[in-house]
């Protein structure tokens, strides 16, 4: 439902402005009717809505069958505060929400020594709600017409408002604990459509951890957290940005 009302989303807009990014002439900044582009102010403003997917990625210390992540897709939302550089290059910061859940799925295998498994025992889910901020440099090719292409990179930390990382409880509970302050690196790419009323940019992004956001159970030999050598995030940011 969520993808459907994006998509929607997305051709509205597409079929509202099409007569504006198709045509010849240049989208300018007009003063007197206080609407059009803005590119060369020194700050600009906006904010986005988008859709995300993250994964984990498991390094193992010995070679039993992987965990399986099931992904569900999540939802971002944020604001966007842009610094000019010169007409190729832009300083970026996107404070922003982001929602997502992940389910991990183990194999019976990481269980050999337990008595007794339930079903239960094999499943954890993990929620994650961020409060991302990340630092981008936005690096753009020469406008054509009413686009311009760019590509876009930079690191960023967040806030894991859901992270139970002083939880003392653990997996023997059904508690699976993560970090609070991950750290990534991002690197994506997008287009800028020039309209008469704002500037709409669809973008797509990777975010990949940089450190191991496992919070490891009181039992070293514990089978959910033992054979876990560092377990970091990756995902992929679709956003829709309003300027």
């Amino acid at each position: 439902m969520k993808r459907f009302f994006a998509l929607l989303s997305f051709l509205l807009i597409i079929q509202t402005s099409n007569a504006q990014l198709f045509k010849r002439e240049k989208v300018t900044y007009d003063a007197n009717q206080g609407r059009g582009t803005t590119d060369n102010d020194l700050f600009r403003w906006g904010y986005y809505l988008g859709f995300n997917n993250f994964d984990f990625n498991f390094d193992y210390n010995e070679d039993l069958r992987d965990i399986y992540v099931k992904r569900s897709p999540g939802f971002n939302v944020g604001l966007i505060g842009n610094l000019r550089i010169n007409g190729f290059l832009d300083l970026r910061l996107e404070p922003g929400l982001v929602i997502t859940t992940r389910e991990l799925n183990y194999s019976e295998s990481h269980f050999e020594d337990a008595i007794t498994v339930r079903k239960s025992d094999l499943i954890r889910e993990v929620k994650s709600t961020y409060v991302h901020i990340p630092l981008l440099l936005k690096v753009s090719t020469k406008r054509i017409n009413n686009f311009k292409p760019f590509i876009v990179g930079g690191f960023s930390t967040a806030l894991n408002l859901s992270s139970n990382q002083d939880n003392p409880e653990d997996n023997k509970n059904a508690q699976f604990r993560t970090k609070k302050n991950p750290l990534f690196y991002e690197l994506g790419f997008g287009i800028d459509f020039y309209l008469y009323n704002f500037k709409f940019t669809p973008s797509i992004r990777g975010v990949f951890g940089l450190n191991d956001e496992l919070v490891r159970d009181n039992d070293p030999n514990s089978p959910w957290t033992s054979n876990i050598s560092s377990m970091k995030t990756r995902g992929v940011f679709i956003n829709f940005t309003f300027q």
